[in-house]
This record gives structure tokens, C-alpha cells and sequence, in this order.
């Protein structure tokens, strides 16, 4: 798998939603030890601690948008990093997942689609297929040694 500055190498990686993102992420931090590792201004941090990572986003954040009806506005979701994505994808299709994002390539060097499991739950999967400097596309690296 590509490393890539832009995302915690950790495999799978909840995704926390909270009204107030920097207040959580502090809380976070102080009560349970997290370190901060990027932070995508107001909306979007991510933590670690040591091997595993969380991802704290706002309620809604355009990010986590599914479909056509708009923002997601769920209280978490499971990013999970794998190989190759489109393979990902065809497999999760000929299974029965509800595919919300069709495989997409973003600026911070990722290949992400998103679906939903039987139970209603959301789901990330991304590949990573470039190493992005966090800077190049508007994140604020705190820690991403």
C-alpha cells in the first residue's frame, strides 16, 4: 500500500461526528490522550493515538455526502484503507452493498467510494495512490510524523 502524509496508515479508521469539531478534538485529546494530526480547518481533524487513528468531522461535513439527498447526517461512519479500490467496489456490488459514491480520486491523494452495509451503516474505502503533502490541498499538519 502507498504511504501517504495525507491519511493515518491505520486500516480502518472511525469517523466521529460532533456539533463542535475543534472543542471534540480537544476533548478528545485531553481525556483520552489523542494527538492531533491534521486538521482541515474547522470541519475536519484527524487523531492518533498510537497505532490507530479517529477522524472527527462536523455534522454534515460536505465530505461524508452520500447521494443526491445531501449531507450525511449520521453521528459516525468506518473509513477503511485497501488496495485497490475498484476491485473493492465490483466485489461490495455483486454483494448487495448500497453504493452512495461511486470510486472518485481526491487532491489529498486518496481513491475513495462510499456504501452503506445491511445494517444502514456507512462505510469508506480508500486507496491511497499518491503521497500528498497535507498542505497542498488546504490541511494543517499538527503531528504526522
Amino acid at each position: 500500500m502507498i504511504a501517504n502524509r495525507s491519511i493515518p496508515r491505520s486500516s480502518v479508521i472511525p469517523t466521529l461526528a460532533y456539533a463542535d469539531v475543534i472543542e471534540a478534538s480537544r476533548w478528545l485529546c485531553d481525556a483520552f490522550g489523542f494527538t492531533e494530526r491534521i486538521r482541515i480547518g474547522a470541519h475536519r481533524v484527524q487523531l492518533v493515538l498510537g497505532d490507530g487513528a479517529i477522524v472527527v468531522t462536523a455534522f454534515g461535513d460536505a465530505a461524508d455526502r452520500g447521494d443526491a439527498q445531501g449531507a450525511w447526517n449520521g453521528t459516525h461512519s468506518v473509513l477503511v484503507r485497501v488496495e485497490d479500490a475498484d476491485r473493492h467496489y465490483e466485489r461490495a456490488k455483486r454483494h448487495g452493498a448500497r453504493i452512495l459514491r461511486p470510486p472518485a480520486d481526491f487532491p489529498y491523494g486518496e481513491r475513495q467510494y462510499a456504501a452503506e452495509d445491511i445494517g444502514g451503516h456507512r462505510w469508506t474505502f480508500s486507496q491511497s495512490i499518491a503521497d500528498v503533502d497535507p498542505a497542498s490541498w488546504g490541511g494543517v499538519a499538527i503531528n504526522i510524523g
